[in-house]
C-alpha cells in the first residue's frame, strides 16, 4: 500500500456514508480505493486501463 499519496476523493459522492471511491496519481500509475476504508486494498492502474476505465463508467451515468 502506499500511503505517501495523495488522495481524492470522488465529486459524483452523495453525502457522508456515501458509497464512493478516491484516486490518486503515484509512480506512473492512478490508485483507486473506498472512500470508507482508507487503510484498505487499493486497485493500482497503468494510464491505458484507467482511461478505459473513466470511459466505461461515462456510459454509465
Amino acid at each position: 500500500m502506499c500511503t505517501e499519496l495523495m488522495w481524492f476523493k470522488s465529486s459524483y459522492s452523495d453525502g457522508e456514508g456515501a458509497a464512493c471511491v478516491e484516486v490518486a496519481d503515484g509512480r506512473g500509475m492512478v490508485h483507486v480505493r473506498d472512500s470508507k476504508v482508507a487503510g484498505g486494498p487499493e486497485l493500482a492502474l497503468g494510464a491505458s486501463s484507467w482511461r478505459g476505465f473513466v470511459a466505461f463508467a461515462r456510459t454509465q451515468i
